[in-house]
Parts: structure tokens; sequence; C-alpha cells
């Protein structure tokens, strides 16, 4: 299995454990959470490589939740199939997104038809995943010169204040620098792409930010308690904003684009990215 040497480590009991944390709670996670970037969809799906004629048609949006970045894959002009775990975040999704079709599944098993689809994406969802297993399925339901995209959308710590309140409310999902996501044998990274932007928040809805991770979700009342004690003090004390006071909130989206080792001529040999 190929290994990260930076990023978010969880063992699969603690992976599973907080990804169930996501079961239900849709409509604040729809409210509170950010979309993604245009640039980061078009970038994606801009050069990418095909071994078959005709354009990019059919995606799959693993882990699709409440459907944020679905909406961006729609909007970008595709015909995508959304897929997670979750009924209570697809049933968000369906209102949000009519007509778009959902399956109750997970990246280890879609319930997807084999080479049905021309690309899979899965945005802030891979450190939920068992790479490998993933990775075996994904590739099973890609057409010939199909990809894997693989995104984050992350607080964009190198400002200051930024940081610290990422600490205040233990964003887990805060890459590293220098982190490349795992991949099982099946695929190879091509290409990877940073968009920069940001999300008009106020104090409030930094708040409520921190209880849509999962580190606040799955944590006892007391750590809840003081999590938002802390984050009182931090926002309105140190930094003297006030209610309802517009920030902007700034963002990293990361992406990676995967492509099937096989289609390269590469032996599937696992190894560091």
């Amino acid at each position: 299995m190929a290994q990260s040497t930076s990023g978010p480590r969880l063992e699969a009991l603690r992976r599973r454990e907080l990804a169930r944390s996501y079961e239900d709670g849709g409509e604040h996670y729809d409210r509170i959470r950010p979309g993604y970037p245009a640039e980061a969809v078009e970038w994606l799906f801009r050069c990418a490589p095909r071994s078959t004629e005709g354009p990019l048609q059919q995606v799959a949006d693993i882990g699709a939740g409440t459907g944020k970045y679905t909406r961006s894959l729609i909007a970008a002009g595709y015909q995508v199939t959304a897929v997670d775990p979750s009924v209570d975040m697809l049933r968000q999704l369906e209102q949000m997104l009519p007509g778009v079709p959902v399956l109750q599944g997970t990246a280890e098993s879609t319930g997807l038809p084999s080479a049905s689809m021309d690309a899979a994406t899965v945005a802030q969802a891979w450190h939920w995943c068992d790479p490998v297993a993933a990775s075996t399925e994904l590739a099973r339901i890609l057409r010939p010169g199909g990809f894997l995209g693989l995104v984050w959308n992350q607080l964009d710590v190198s400002v200051p204040w930024v940081h610290r309140y990422s600490r205040i409310i233990h964003a887990g999902d805060v890459l590293r620098p220098g982190f490349r996501p795992v991949v099982g044998p099946e695929f190879v990274p091509d290409a990877s792409h940073i968009a920069r932007w940001s999300q008009q928040m106020t104090p409030e809805d930094l708040m409520e930010l921190a209880k849509s991770r999962s580190y606040y979700l799955s944590a006892s009342e007391p750590v809840r308690e003081r999590v938002m004690a802390n984050l009182t003090w931090y926002l309105f004390e140190h930094l003297g904003h006030r209610s309802g006071d517009p920030l902007e909130l700034p963002y990293l989206t990361l992406s990676w684009r995967m492509v099937k080792s096989a289609e390269l001529g590469l032996m599937p040999v696992p190894g560091d990215l």
C-alpha cells in the first residue's frame, strides 16, 4: 500500500467512527460548509488525458454529501451521479438538485456498473476512505481514458488569524505542505492544482462552521463547550469582532488528477506518489 508522508492519518476504526458523525445533520452542513470555486473544476477537466474520442460527460461524484461539489460539476455542464453513504445527506442533495441520480454507497462499493463513468471525483471525502479498496472500485467504474479527481477545501492557514482559528476548532483536514494523497496501484498522479479564494462569513458563522467539523460532532459535551468558549474569546475579545461583522475566510482548494496506471503502460506496483 502506498504511504503518505503527511496529511490526515486515521486508523480504519477511528476513520469510520468519525465518518459516522456525518450520517445526519445534512441541513446544517449544507448551510455552513463552503462550496468550490469554478476554477478548480475547470482545471480538473481541462486537458484531462483521454484515450477515447468524444467529450467527458458522465461523472460519478463519490462522497457527494449534500452536493457541494456536485453543484459545481452540474454548473460546468457534466452529467453527474451522486454517491454517498448518508441518506440524510443525499436527501439534502435531492432537494437542492432535483433530477440528479443518487445512490447510497461508498467509494469502496459504489453500486455503479463497470466502465460506466468518464470521471470519478471525491471532494472532501478521500480521507474517510480505504484508499486501496476505493482505488480498485473506482478504477472498475471508469471507462478507458477516465480519471480520478481528488479534491480538498482547506482553510488558508498561512493567514495568522485563520491558523489560530483552525487550531481551536481542530481542523484535521488542513494538509501539510508536500501532502500527496494515497491511492492504490490502479492509479498514478497526472497533475495537481491549487485555487485560492475566500468566503464571506460572520463570527457567528465561524462558530457554526466549527460545529460542522468531525472533531466537534464526535466530541463529548464538555469538549464542545470548551471549543465554543475558546472561539467566543478568540473572535469577540481577542480579535475584537462584533456580532454580524463581515469577514473574509480564505480557502485553498487543492485538486489532484489521477490516471489509470495500466493505460500508461505502467506496472501496478504499490509505492509512494
